[in-house]
Protein backbone atom coordinates (compact mmCIF):
# COMPACT_ATOMS: atom_id res chain seq x y z
CA UNK A 1 0.00 0.00 0.00
CA UNK A 2 1.15 3.52 -0.78
CA UNK A 3 2.14 5.74 2.14
CA UNK A 4 -0.05 8.57 3.39
CA UNK A 5 2.54 11.16 2.40
CA UNK A 6 2.67 9.83 -1.16
CA UNK A 7 -1.14 9.80 -1.31
CA UNK A 8 -1.27 13.44 -0.19
CA UNK A 9 1.31 14.44 -2.77
CA UNK A 10 -0.51 12.56 -5.51
CA UNK A 11 -3.83 14.13 -4.51
CA UNK A 12 -2.25 17.60 -4.42
CA UNK A 13 -0.68 17.13 -7.84
CA UNK A 14 -3.94 15.87 -9.31
CA UNK A 15 -6.02 18.70 -7.84
CA UNK A 16 -3.42 21.26 -8.90
CA UNK A 17 -3.41 19.91 -12.44
CA UNK A 18 -7.20 19.94 -12.63
CA UNK A 19 -7.39 23.48 -11.25
CA UNK A 20 -4.71 24.70 -13.67
CA UNK A 21 -6.48 23.04 -16.59
CA UNK A 22 -9.78 24.70 -15.69
CA UNK A 23 -8.17 28.12 -15.35
CA UNK A 24 -6.34 27.77 -18.67
CA UNK A 25 -9.50 26.55 -20.40
CA UNK A 26 -11.58 29.46 -19.08
CA UNK A 27 -8.92 31.99 -20.07
CA UNK A 28 -8.66 30.58 -23.58
CA UNK A 29 -12.44 30.59 -23.91
CA UNK A 30 -12.50 34.23 -22.82
CA UNK A 31 -9.75 35.17 -25.26
CA UNK A 32 -11.40 33.40 -28.19
CA UNK A 33 -14.78 34.95 -27.47
CA UNK A 34 -13.28 38.44 -27.25
CA UNK A 35 -11.47 37.90 -30.55
CA UNK A 36 -14.63 36.73 -32.29
CA UNK A 37 -16.62 39.67 -30.88
CA UNK A 38 -13.92 42.08 -32.02
CA UNK A 39 -13.84 40.63 -35.54
CA UNK A 40 -17.61 40.71 -35.90
CA UNK A 41 -17.80 44.46 -35.26
CA UNK A 42 -17.21 46.66 -38.29
CA UNK A 43 -14.58 49.23 -37.42
CA UNK A 44 -14.41 52.60 -39.06
CA UNK A 45 -11.57 55.07 -38.89
CA UNK A 46 -13.41 57.16 -36.31
CA UNK A 47 -13.58 54.22 -33.90
CA UNK A 48 -9.84 53.68 -33.93
CA UNK A 49 -8.42 54.93 -30.66
CA UNK A 50 -5.23 56.85 -30.21
CA UNK A 51 -2.54 55.45 -27.95
CA UNK A 52 -2.59 56.60 -24.36
CA UNK A 53 0.71 58.42 -24.74
CA UNK A 54 1.39 60.52 -27.80
CA UNK A 55 4.85 61.30 -29.15
CA UNK A 56 5.24 64.40 -27.01
CA UNK A 57 4.29 62.59 -23.80
CA UNK A 58 6.69 59.74 -24.57
CA UNK A 59 9.56 62.15 -25.16
CA UNK A 60 8.82 63.99 -21.93
CA UNK A 61 8.61 60.70 -20.03
CA UNK A 62 11.89 59.50 -21.52
CA UNK A 63 13.59 62.76 -20.53
CA UNK A 64 12.29 62.59 -16.96
CA UNK A 65 13.24 58.90 -16.73
CA UNK A 66 16.79 59.53 -17.94
CA UNK A 67 17.22 62.50 -15.60
CA UNK A 68 15.99 60.44 -12.64
CA UNK A 69 18.28 57.51 -13.44
CA UNK A 70 21.24 59.87 -13.81
CA UNK A 71 20.50 61.49 -10.46
CA UNK A 72 19.98 58.14 -8.73
CA UNK A 73 22.93 56.26 -10.14
CA UNK A 74 25.31 59.24 -10.53
CA UNK A 75 26.94 58.81 -7.10
CA UNK A 76 27.36 55.06 -7.67
CA UNK A 77 29.02 55.61 -11.04
CA UNK A 78 31.34 58.29 -9.70
CA UNK A 79 32.27 56.05 -6.76
CA UNK A 80 33.08 53.14 -9.06
CA UNK A 81 35.02 55.44 -11.40
CA UNK A 82 37.15 56.74 -8.55
CA UNK A 83 38.10 53.17 -7.64
CA UNK A 84 39.27 52.46 -11.19
CA UNK A 85 36.47 50.18 -12.31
Amino acid sequence: MISVLAQERLLGAALGSIFTGIVVFEQRKSIYSSISEDQSKPQSQSQMTEPIFGKKSRKEFAHVWNKTVDQTLGPVISSLSSRGW
